[in-house]
């Protein structure tokens, strides 16, 4: 009996600390999500020269609230004629390939879930994955609108996960790995050799002062152009303005999502918001030095050295994925919507053949070091 029971504990130990963590995840995407949603109203706001929410709460700060309070209550109603196990399933798979890309996230030197050595390949596959839920909300809610939108959504995700995929495996090709965790610490003090500004071997080793002089966007100059193209193709993947053609209101009501609400609707919420910060925390991890400080080591001025650790690892990753969120959110009150040809146009004639170059440049560049 006694072991039997040392057995079953030892079988239920790492299912309740896995089954902690996905609690951990899903709450911070949650009362991010609310967050997220009360600063974009008051970002859009401050850009057209408006207030935002003010009546509910101080400043308007409990409207989201509010409103998430009025979806969780909402009746369910599947509509008649939908195809109700497809309709049911869809924003549970779509919030699914966002939530799982999570698992793979580096946030410190040791706060990482699962530290896989295809951690690029498993959360590019996942993230893939949401074209699947989209299809079936499209299919599953009959109705003409929801399947244009998610018709429009799966042509443009697929074709922007070439790009995308393209720029991430220009910086696979210098990395030497697909480890996400690797690759962050490749662009710490020292952890990768020497490291000349800008790649250029005539230049200064900067491996020793750290910060944002040994992030790969500065130690290899294309990478730049590498992420200015991952960063066009994130908006377009989690469809988000100029490329929020899937939600066109003017032309499809509300796009594939358009026959849902409470609960569900408020799933493909979380999918949307999550998705832009895992999208901004992938951009982070493999351009931006990941949970490394931007702060430099100036002599005996040891920015870099003070501001390390678990907590801070955390601040800095949380800090660039959240300025990807505000990116997303300015370019969406900023930029016209694209049309479907201006969108496939920018994807297959402009951002591929320029990923496509700098592939080959980190392919030559790996190859000569």
């Amino acid at each position: 009996m006694g072991s039997g029971m040392e057995f079953f504990i030892a079988l239920l130990g790492p299912v309740l600390g896995v089954m902690f963590v996905a609690l951990l995840v899903a709450s911070f995407i949650a009362l991010y999500t609310l967050a997220a949603v009360y600063a974009e109203r008051k970002v859009s706001a401050f850009i057209q020269d408006r207030v935002g929410p003010l009546e509910t709460g101080p400043r308007g700060l409990l409207q989201t609230v509010a409103d998430i309070l009025k979806l969780l209550l909402k009746e369910d109603i599947v509509p008649r004629m939908a195809d109700k196990p497809l309709w049911v399933v869809a924003p549970f798979v779509v919030f699914s390939a966002v939530f799982v890309g999570y698992a793979v996230m580096p946030f410190g030197p040791e706060l990482v879930a699962a530290n896989l050595n295809v951690g690029v390949l498993f959360i590019t596959a996942f993230a893939a994955f949401e074209v699947a839920g989209l299809l079936l909300a499209g299919w599953g809610s009959n109705n003409k609108y929801a399947l244009y939108g998610a018709v429009r959504s799966v042509a443009q995700v697929i074709s922007y996960e070439i790009p995308a995929g393209l720029a991430v495996l220009s910086v696979v090709l210098l990395a030497g790995t697909l480890n996400l965790q690797e690759i962050v610490l490749q662009q710490g003090i020292g952890a990768s050799g020497p490291r000349h500004l800008f790649g250029l071997p005539f230049l200064p080793d900067v491996s020793a002062l750290g910060g944002l002089f040994t992030w790969n966007v500065l130690a290899y100059p294309h990478l730049l152009i590498a992420f200015a193209i991952y960063f066009i193709a994130s908006l377009a993947e989690v469809n988000r303005a100029p490329f929020d053609i899937p939600e066109a209101e003017s032309e499809l009501v509300a796009g594939y999502h358009t026959e849902y609400g409470g609960i569900k609707f408020a799933f493909f919420y979380l999918a949307e918001y999550g998705g832009m910060l895992l999208v901004g925390l992938i951009g982070a991890v493999l351009f931006l030095g990941g949970w490394h400080s931007p702060l430099p080591n100036l002599g005996p001025v040891r920015l870099a050295d003070w501001t390390t650790g678990p907590i801070w690892g955390i601040f800095w990753l949380l800090l660039k994925g959240f300025a990807a969120v505000f990116v997303h959110m300015w370019a969406r009150w900023t930029l016209p919507r694209l049309r479907v040809d201006q969108l496939m146009y920018l994807c297959w004639k402009v951002l591929t053949p320029f990923a496509v170059a700098m592939v080959v440049v980190s392919a030559f560049w790996a190859s000569w070091r």
